[in-house]
């Protein structure tokens, strides 16, 4: 079986020149890439006490929720504003242009509970950041992030510096 990155095409030049984009789509359509994606997020938290899985819209649903049935946890989601049909918390972050609004049902996490974060990506780290003060808002911890990729040019993780932060592949340029 070939390595997690083996799976991951990289497309120059998008969405703009010099951007060099890492295309997750290109893992998940392969049942292999799959696999090892699910299976290297889930050995990032099996050992961790915790209750909780949290995924942000919509690829963190794509890796949270079997990394949640994976080892019996629920799963959490976080939409974008408007989405949830029940009462929630919101919290704002910035965007490269602009801002963005984010929601979690106001019941889905209680006070004390311990959560993972689980995504697909950290570049800036603004969606991760707006993810953990909704669990925060809540009185929930949280005690580890953990993403398939991370564009370290971005920075991300010094955004998130009081979050224990993993990724399963790092990326040194944006």
């Amino acid at each position: 079986m070939k390595k997690l990155e083996e799976y991951v095409v990289t497309i120059p030049d998008f969405p703009e020149p010099g951007i060099m984009f890492r295309d997750i789509t290109s893992v998940i359509q392969d049942p292999d890439g799959l696999k090892l994606a699910v299976d290297g997020l889930t050995d990032l938290v099996k050992d961790l006490d915790f209750d909780l899985v949290v995924g942000p819209e919509s690829r963190g649903f794509i890796f949270g929720v079997p990394v949640a049935y994976n080892l019996g946890k629920g799963f959490i989601p976080v939409r974008k504003k408007g989405k949830l049909p029940r009462e929630t918390v919101r919290v704002k972050y910035d965007l490269e242009y602009g801002q963005a609004e984010v929601e979690i049902h106001k019941d889905a996490i209680r006070p004390g509970e311990k959560v993972v974060i689980v995504d697909d990506l950290i570049a800036t780290g603004g969606s991760a950041e707006a993810a953990a003060k909704l669990v925060e808002q809540l009185g929930g911890e949280v005690v580890r992030m953990v993403f398939v990729m991370e564009l370290a040019g971005l920075e991300g993780r010094k955004k998130l510096g009081k979050y224990d932060v993993e990724s399963l592949i790092v990326y040194p340029g944006k």
